[in-house]
């Protein structure tokens, strides 16, 4: 097949067009300054499964001129004749901006020739300060080819100056609107500056499936108007994607196409109401963002229909209400024990302790007989309560949900213990112990102890640059307080900088020293305000470059950036020369996680 750029044709009325692929037929309607060329990557890419039609709007490309005072239904009017020379009755359509308000129109005035609705990058009830400001550019257009118009607006899309990525979009945008028909444009960008309330109130009629999807830096096609009109829309959805502006269709046109043929599919595949898009995105990255929520560690029990203890671990826990006792945990279906759970007239959830750390491995494991391993006793209702746990809530079943691969628990609690000891954590696919607080550091440190921080922000790690070109990480005597200049948060305190300290990272004694540790936490940290001119932010995987001083934090460092990549830490224990990374904990194997531990749900 021949390059789809170059296979153009004109319909009767003298539309320009272009036509490429085979397959369900979409209408592509670009915005205003532009033609149907400049959905090229979008043809390129969706020609293989759909008969793509990308159309040259009246005042643009081959097309004739729009009235000099047009509407919206001109262009719908100019769409609907093409539909009928190219003998199809029903489309998806896609529009960019301009393109969305025609695409939208189009739909409302012809529902039964719209099958769905994709609108990128569409404006609606610009705000003032917006509405005004294009108002002022339809009134000031230039002649042909304006060069401080074409300037500003290339400058507006794609940002002053062009990043080196997308000089290629840009240029192909500037192209685009150096070629365009002055009056053509004039008259259809007078239009555009008005017509973003044309469907305020006809949008609630809107029968087909609609995306409306625009970038979260598009400043004036923005994501509330995109969420605005997803909501009046009976079957739109919206979609934001991060990090892209106005002319994105260009700009990351992989991304957005991705997007538009996951919709069409859906909408083929499923028939209306609403049309959910499912989520873009990594499965294990998603996971391990769950698994960023720092949790208790639960085991679950109930009785079997045979009258044997069952149990799992779970984190997936929550109150619900007070009024009257309400909690819930979820269950994975493909658990072993999902069917004695789900089937069952209660359960017992046990909040573990910090010496409950075993018992929560093998109750995530595949083990033969969990309940060996742990004493318990029957609760008020019959459950297995586990001894020596933190709390226990004895529970009847509310309700059971339906909840993808899960299933929900919600119990009505009718007894629960509970007591002082120290919980079980659990975060990033480890257990902690928060019995080691910063607190505790403070009050019980030994005199001399260096405490320090390895402070993150947005990828960068915060140092501070000496005289001499080395740099240091943040420490001081001690944990301290913000008016100590000699301890680490007098020290930050002192420049200005927020921190927020997490969990403890690497202990260790100076041989060459008598008498001194070292500590060090992991913490992020806001950028700071001061204008300290020695400090600096350095990206993680540029931390090797940097002349550091002490080989034990250099060896540090190391070792964090290593586990950083992998999102798994550890502790270091020992000296500056040797010593161990002893792990938060290890995960029980073969333990899938939900939000953390497993649910296995096996006895």
């Amino acid at each position: 097949m021949a390059d789809a750029a170059t296979i153009r044709s004109k319909a009767p009325d003298g539309t320009g067009f272009i036509r490429a692929g085979s397959g369900a037929p979409v209408l592509l309607i670009h915005g205003v300054g532009m033609d149907a060329a400049i959905w090229q990557p979008q043809i390129a890419s969706m020609q293989g499964r759909f008969d793509v039609i990308a159309i040259d709007m009246l005042g643009h490309g081959a097309s004739p001129l729009p009235p000099e005072n047009a509407n919206l239904s001109d262009f719908a009017d100019q769409a609907i004749r093409l539909l009928d020379h190219l003998g199809l009755d029903r489309v998806a359509v896609v529009g960019h901006s301009m393109g969305a308000l025609v695409a939208q129109e189009l739909a409302l005035q012809a529902p039964s020739r719209v099958g769905s609705l994709v609108c990128l990058n569409a404006v609606f009830r610009r705000p003032p300060e917006l509405a005004q400001a294009v108002h002022e550019r339809a009134a000031a257009l230039g002649g042909p080819g304006d060069p401080s118009a074409i300037a500003a607006t290339i400058a507006r899309w794609f940002g002053n100056p062009i990043p080196p990525l997308l000089a290629d979009a840009a240029a192909t945008a500037r192209s685009a609107l150096e070629s365009v028909d002055a009056e053509g444009y004039a008259r259809t960008y007078r239009l555009f500056a008005h017509a973003d309330t044309e469907h305020t109130d006809r949008l609630a009629d809107l029968s087909a499936p609609a995306l409306f999807m625009t970038g979260s830096e598009d400043r004036n096609s923005t994501p509330a108007m995109s969420a605005a009109m997803a909501r009046l829309a009976p079957a739109g959805q919206c979609l934001v994607l991060s990090g892209e502006k106005h002319m994105m269709t260009i700009a990351s046109p992989q991304k957005v196409t991705q997007r538009i043929t996951a919709f069409l599919d859906q909408v083929t595949a499923v028939r209306p109401v609403a049309i959910e898009i499912d989520p873009v995105f990594d499965a294990m990255e998603f996971r391990r963002a769950l698994g960023s929520f720092l949790t208790g560690v639960t085991i679950v029990t109930t009785i079997d229909e045979a009258g044997d203890p069952r149990g799992f671990t779970a984190n997936s826990f929550t109150s619900v209400s007070l009024d009257p006792p309400l909690v819930l945990v979820c269950i994975a279906k493909k658990a072993m024990g999902h069917r004695a759970f789900s089937t069952s007239r209660g359960f017992a959830i046990n909040i573990l302790s910090e010496a409950q750390k075993a018992a929560s491995g093998i109750f995530a494991s595949k083990a033969a007989d969990k309940f060996a391993s742990v004493a318990w006793q029957s609760g008020q209702t019959g459950n297995p309560l586990i001894e020596g746990s933190v709390a226990v809530f004895d529970c009847g079943m509310e309700q059971l949900i339906d909840a993808g691969d899960h299933s929900i628990l919600i119990g009505r609690v009718h007894d629960f213990t509970h007591n002082g000891a120290q919980p079980l954590g659990y975060c990033r696919g480890a257990y902690v112990t928060p019995g080691l607080s910063q607190d505790a550091l403070a009050a019980a440190a030994p005199p001399g102890t260096e405490v320090g921080a390895i402070l993150e922000n947005e990828g960068r790690v915060l140092f501070f640059e000496t005289a001499e070109g080395s740099y240091l990480l943040p420490a001081g005597h001690g944990l301290g307080a913000a008016n100590d200049p000699r301890s680490l948060r007098g020290r930050l305190a002192a420049k200005g900088i927020d921190a927020e300290l997490g969990f403890l990272y690497a202990v260790w004694d100076d041989a060459t020293v008598a008498s001194r540790t070292h500590v060090y936490y992991r913490g992020t940290v806001e950028a700071p305000v001061s204008g300290d001119g020695h400090i600096r932010f350095v990206e993680i995987e540029r931390m090797a470059e940097l002349r550091i001083a002490d080989p034990a934090v250099r060896s540090m460092l190391a070792r964090y950036a290593r586990e950083r990549a992998e999102d798994t830490f550890g502790v270091y224990v020992g000296n500056e020369i040797e010593g161990e990374v002893r792990p938060l904990a290890k995960p029980a194997p073969s333990a899938p996680i939900h939000s953390g531990p497993i649910h296995s749900g096996q006895r």
